[in-house]
């Protein structure tokens, strides 16, 4: 493809973005269309395929600032004349425009944009990107995903690719050499990582964090609890007598494994209130009120509400 080509493309209209659209707007922007036309979907709908690779090398561009930075400003002087088809390729209305690119041919500056290497020369394919979700625990422990997708325009094909233990929300993987053909070699493909949230846990870094509800009798006494794990087995957690709602107690080893660092489980203790008692237990806590009752537990606020 001709550099004139490419700063010819309106990459904002081809996403339905004015110029002034923030990077979380063109994310957000991107997404949605790639969702809508990716090949999976579009079940091999050539014109949706086209789109889906024009979004792709929208998206590429304005998702960089140095590219977009670039893009911005030579897209700028060819929609005010200032760029011409290349006689030596230095035009520019008035003045030579090597001098605005820092001695750089436009059609050169435009080619390096798209990750070729200039006009002279065989240039690699397009990169491509698409989208993948994941479970909680694929994120945690790795997993292999097979993506179906659609080889430039011939038929479908399968491709496997390697999410390794302990990758984020928005993470991307690459997997080299499975863009669009180019004279020089295929582009990569870009995975965009989505994680769904689990049910019980949650992560803070390289630690697994769970919520665990104890009664009341079990926090006031202590107690050996059973606690699950992402793995699926369960750990015994002692409780000490007196443990107080909301403490935060760690189980060493059982978070997320990355290279060489494995994070922890963190308990979250959750003291329970039963909403319904039979009448001996309401007689218990009666007993255990009238006991206790000389033990003022909010002493302490209103020394401090005085201060």
């Amino acid at each position: 493809m001709a550099a004139k080509d490419l700063y010819e493309k309106d990459f904002y209209k081809i996403l339905g973005l004015g110029k002034s659209a923030s990077g979380d707007e063109i994310k957000k922007k991107y997404r949605s269309l790639a969702r809508e036309l990716h090949p999976d979907k579009t079940k091999g709908d050539a014109a949706m395929e086209e789109k889906f690779k024009a979004v792709s090398e929208a998206y590429d561009i304005l998702s960089d600032g140095k590219k977009r930075a670039e893009y911005d400003q030579a897209r700028d002087m060819y929609e005010r004349g200032g760029m011409r088809a290349p006689q030596g390729g230095q035009n520019f209305q008035g003045g030579d425009f090597s001098d605005i690119f820092g001695g750089g041919n436009p059609q050169d500056i435009f080619a390096n944009l798209f990750g070729g290497g200039g006009r002279r020369g065989p240039r690699k394919g397009q990169d491509l990107q698409t989208e993948a979700t994941i479970t909680f625990k694929e994120a945690a422990f790795g997993t292999t995903l097979e993506l179906r997708l659609s080889a430039d325009g011939g038929p479908t094909q399968t491709i496997s690719a390697r999410v390794p233990a302990g990758v984020n929300d928005g993470a991307k993987i690459r997997v080299k050499g499975k863009g669009s053909k180019g004279d020089a070699g295929p582009g990569d493909l870009f995975i965009l990582l989505h994680v769904k949230p689990h049910a019980i846990f949650s992560r803070k870094g390289e630690n697994i964090a769970i919520t665990v509800p104890v009664t009341f009798a079990e926090a006031a006494l202590g107690a050996d609890i059973k606690v699950p794990t992402l793995t699926g087995e369960e750990v015994t957690l002692r409780l000490s007598p007196g443990t107080s709602n909301g403490r935060v107690l760690r189980v060493k080893g059982r978070g997320i494994t990355k290279g060489a660092t494995t994070g922890d489980l963190l308990v979250t203790v959750e003291v329970q209130v039963p909403q319904n008692l039979p009448s001996d237990a309401i007689d218990a806590l009666q007993k255990y009120a009238e006991a206790t009752s000389e033990i003022d537990v909010r002493s302490e606020l209103k020394n401090k509400a005085e201060l």
